[in-house]
């Protein structure tokens, strides 16, 4: 899940403000709320939106919108999971509203996706709420879903995957997201990839002016794997360009060009996506000269 909350707060009747960058912050008209309360770990709000329907935020930010959220979740899964020829065994650390299963298990290839988010709360009313964002996929007969941490469960599992999609909140350098961005995190991750297995990570904001911690993700999944390939996709919901990564010692997802991505896509019966096609993939690794000259410059 994207966007952790920065601050955020309920400005006046039936809008929703939150942070996007340092001197820097966006809003949303709320016209209906379904559910407002606090699990065990994050308080949580699912309502209806002017702009782009049914939302959901956590702690005040947001999170997922009905309008646009297959950008974000093709945008995590495709990619890596195209690089691999059959991707059977998939895990998925995070994901709590259910969209990111959703299309792992469009793959034909995937026999079970294990899904681990630690707040089981959310997962119920997710399943209750936001239906049209998981589209049952909680209830697939390939999927099986773990309440715990993400961390501990690699940890504590022998299982290999041919690919760990890695969908939390954003990264920070407090609180119990952050052991799970650093390095010792994505090598435990590299020690349950199966040959031949890929990562992919949602790597936060890709913006001009809020880049620190993506170019820290991409640095820090170099110092484990030697093809890490980063790659943006613009959210509109998140009001943000929105940074991702893939790590792999084999597989190179940037390498596919237009006609590859095509053609595996219709394989896997995956060419009719709102999102993700042939030009899409090279346009979200084709980076912006910024960014390149960051990445470099803080390497």
């Amino acid at each position: 899940m994207a966007r952790q909350a920065r601050r955020a707060e309920l400005a006046g009747k039936g809008w929703r403000e939150f942070s996007l960058a340092p001197g820097e912050r966006a809003a949303y008209e709320i016209t209906r709320v379904l559910y407002r309360g606090r699990t065990s770990f994050q308080e949580v709000e699912i309502a209806e939106t002017r702009a782009y329907g049914l939302a959901l935020f956590l702690d005040g930010a947001p999170q997922s919108a009905i309008a646009d959220e297959f950008v974000y979740h093709e945008a995590l899964v495709h990619p890596a999971l195209l690089a691999h020829p059959e991707p059977r065994q998939v895990l998925i650390a995070g994901g709590g509203e259910g969209a990111t299963l959703r299309e792992v298990l469009r793959h034909p290839s995937v026999e079970r996706a294990t899904m681990v988010d630690m707040d089981g709360e959310l997962l119920d009313l997710a399943r209750e709420y936001l239906q049209p964002m998981h589209q049952g996929s909680f209830d697939d007969p390939r999927a099986r879903i773990v309440v715990g941490d993400a961390r501990s469960w690699l940890g504590e599992q022998a299982e290999q995957y041919d690919a760990i999609l890695i969908d939390l909140l954003d990264p920070s350098e407090e609180g119990p997201i952050a052991p799970l961005y650093d390095e010792a995190f994505y090598r435990l991750a590299a020690s349950r990839l199966d040959s031949g297995g890929i990562l992919a990570v949602q790597a936060y904001s890709c913006a001009l002016n809020n880049l620190d911690w993506f170019v820290r993700i991409v640095h820090t999944l170099g110092g484990v794997f030697p093809l890490v390939r980063p790659y943006r996709a613009e959210v509109p919901f998140f009001k943000d360009s929105w940074g991702f990564c893939t790590a792999s010692f084999t597989r190179d997802p940037a390498a596919f060009g237009s006609l590859a991505v095509e053609a595996a896509l219709s394989a896997r019966g995956l060419d009719d996506l709102p999102f993700y096609d042939g030009m899409i993939h090279m346009a979200m690794f084709a980076l912006p000269r910024y960014v390149r000259e960051r990445l470099i410059v803080d390497g």
